[in-house]
């Protein structure tokens, strides 16, 4: 486990490399500005990147434009050299999974860990100080991280301030709770509904990848179609049938609020909504 140490110690260092990932998220990008205008030594020592599936939306691109923008310094882009379609052959056709999470280990994680090498790294983390998770922290013991929210004491509150007062709230999260994917099997229900509704053709390039002949070898009957785990997005059936409910309890419980009746900003009803959901285990590297 990487050590950890705070960011007063961090500011010390010399000979180490400072380092902030940028998901695309709200947390992350905050604390890349929070840097900038409390730390400015830090931040002109800092490299900030974010690491592209090619999956990502649209809207998170932007984002980054618009932050690289503000920072004043590059946003350095990594990848894993190969598409998500490559790699889900690499894993014999299976689709990643909570339990399975090969794409966050060859798309993310491993550009990262190639891009520091075995530098002495410092790397910071834009874990909140009303959380209770820790997010991804490398094994490398190269590695120390450091959670500058927590040492400041900065909470979610003061996250959509930060991001308020300069670059704004991306625009994904009007229905959306996560960056990331596309297709990421964490999305609940109603995001799922979200991705049809705001990018239907990425939806039904989802659905394509559920929706592929799978085969295995059998010794007696030669290539045969095989179905079952890791044949669809998400355990509790198609991306379809998720999509289906949703809409069924949008009607039931008016679940999904149309923001055209609202006069209300849907920058400060997410503000206001407990949207962080404390058993969601979605890869934080991906989405903080």
């Amino acid at each position: 486990m990487a050590e950890k140490m705070s960011i007063k110690e961090a500011a010390a260092v010399n000979g180490s490399r400072h380092v902030l990932g940028i998901s695309g998220g709200k947390d992350s990008a905050a604390l890349a500005i929070h840097i900038k205008l409390r730390y400015p030594k830090i931040h002109e020592k800092v490299e900030y990147f974010f690491t592209d599936t090619g999956a990502e939306l649209q809207e998170i691109y932007d984002f980054l434009d618009r932050l690289e923008s503000f920072l004043g310094k590059e946003i350095i882009r990594l990848d894993s050299g190969r598409s998500f379609e490559h790699w889900l052959k690499v894993h014999n056709g299976y689709l990643p999974s909570a339990k399975q999470r090969w794409c966050t280990r060859v798309m993310k994680i491993r550009p990262f860990e190639e891009f520091v090498g075995d530098d002495p790294v410092i790397s910071y983390i834009g874990i909140r100080a009303d959380e209770n998770r820790e997010g991804y922290i490398s094994q490398k013991e190269s590695i120390k991280a450091v959670f500058p929210f927590i040492d400041d004491g900065l909470v979610r509150d003061d996250i959509f301030q930060i991001l308020e007062d300069t670059v704004g709230i991306p625009e994904y999260y009007k229905w959306r709770s996560r960056s990331g994917c596309y297709f990421c099997f964490f999305q609940r229900q109603d995001e799922w509904l979200g991705l049809k509704r705001n990018h239907p053709e990425l939806f039904e390039k989802a659905k394509e990848f559920e929706q592929r002949e799978r085969k295995k070898f059998d010794w007696q009957d030669g290539e045969v179609a095989v179905g079952g785990y890791g044949y669809t997005w998400s355990s509790q059936g198609t991306i379809d049938e998720l999509v289906a409910r949703a809409e069924k309890r949008e009607k039931e419980q008016g679940i999904i609020a149309s923001s055209k009746t609202s006069s209300v900003r849907w920058q400060d009803i997410l503000r206001e909504s407990d949207d962080d959901d404390a058993d969601d285990q979605a890869c934080l590297i991906c989405s903080l």
